[in-house]
């Protein structure tokens, strides 16, 4: 690989669209080299977008995968960043399993109700007969 991209060989590579690539721009989560209208993605770029990714995958809001990434750039060290990463991983996985169980709950209830009307249908049907 190159040391450098261009959008569209970015957005091939991670699945995003261009204008993902900019809105992570604005939000001064990427600095890619611009040369005119061109945008040149770094590896540090790349490194940065593999972070982004996965932090919105996990669920963690734009502010908190920015200053996981400023942690890091500030002193060059990660185990600081490390550290917030995991508490942050941690409290997010909570969240998750108790979303998790209310969905499972929903879900439990729902099928009951859809038995019960299933029930309800064939009674119908029957006495139509």
């Amino acid at each position: 690989m190159t040391d450098t991209l261009t959008i569209r060989e970015m957005c091939a590579a991670f699945a995003v669209t261009p204008r993902t690539l900019r809105f992570y721009e604005q939000k001064e989560l990427l600095a890619p080299i611009r040369q005119g209208a061109r945008r040149l993605y770094t590896r540090r770029d790349r490194a940065r977008l593999t972070l982004i990714l996965r932090g919105k995958r996990f669920g963690f809001s734009l502010e908190d995968i920015r200053q996981l990434l400023e942690m890091y750039d500030r002193d060059g060290s990660n185990q600081q960043q490390l550290m917030r990463t995991y508490d942050l991983a941690q409290d997010r996985l909570r969240q998750m399993e108790a979303q998790r169980a209310e969905l499972t709950e929903a879900i439990e209830d729902l099928k009951a109700q859809l038995a019960q009307g299933a029930a309800m249908i064939a009674a119908f049907q029957r006495a139509a007969e």
